[in-house]
């Protein structure tokens, strides 16, 4: 679900969706979501001073929080 929502919402903020990339490693009690993205697009990702970055991670606390786990954000370069 997490990975979805994510995915989603990324491909909709970038010039190039197709070279989205999300992955999860999913723990025990906390899910890792790790994403790449267009080396042109990964400032529309992260928004001035964080702040869309921010906003997507605040997203998918709420959902994880849901399913009684913890969601962690990693965009890598």
């Amino acid at each position: 679900m997490e990975k979805e929502l994510v995915e989603f919402l990324v491909k909709s903020l970038v010039d190039k969706p197709d070279e989205v990339n999300v992955t999860m490693i999913e723990g025990e009690k906390s899910n890792i979501i790790e994403l790449r993205v267009a080396d042109s697009d990964i400032g529309k990702v992260i928004g001035k001073q964080g702040r869309i970055a921010k906003a997507i991670r605040t997203i998918l606390s709420a959902s994880a929080t849901k399913d009684g786990k913890r969601a962690v954000l990693e965009i890598l370069d």
